[in-house]
């Protein structure tokens, strides 16, 4: 048995060895493996990250949009590809319950935030959305989102 921190594994002790050689080689070297991806992207130009931005804020633009006229209050991001909104003017204030019945209701999925918070019933009333997916799925999703506004 091996115990280090908050890191447990229990087994034969060769396999233990084993977990304990790739554990300390990972600790130091964090991410050893993307350095080579890195360094590639780095020698990419411009435009290929500015296409990337500019196809990003589009589809951000389109959810955005799509579900603040679905009803949702949408706190705009500028970082992420994920969307949060607040459902309270939709007359909800459980994300866990709405988010569990989004997909029968209309065949769409969003994460509820109060899982990242400390305080779970101060995240209990948002919701998250992701935007990184193909244009025909977030414009398929907005028309499904709409119909929650509609009663």
């Amino acid at each position: 048995m091996y115990e280090e921190g908050l890191t447990w594994v229990t087994g034969a002790p060769e396999l233990v060895t084993a977990v304990r050689s790739a554990k300390q080689y990972l600790t130091y070297v964090s991410a050893g493996p993307f350095q080579y991806a890195v360094a590639e992207a780095l020698a990419l130009p411009d435009a290929y990250f500015h296409g990337i931005r500019d196809d990003l804020r589009a589809k951000r633009d389109l959810l955005a949009d799509g579900l603040t006229d679905a009803g949702f209050h949408v706190f705009r991001p500028s970082g992420t590809y994920f969307i949060t909104t607040d459902i309270r003017p939709l007359g909800e204030t459980d994300g866990f319950a709405f988010c569990r019945s989004l997909p029968e209701r209309c065949g769409v999925v969003a994460v509820p935030n109060a899982v990242f918070y400390d305080h779970q019933d101060q995240g209990s009333p948002f919701v998250r959305f992701a935007f990184c997916k193909r244009e025909e799925v977030l414009t398929d999703a907005v028309a499904r989102l709409k119909t929650l506004a509609q009663g």
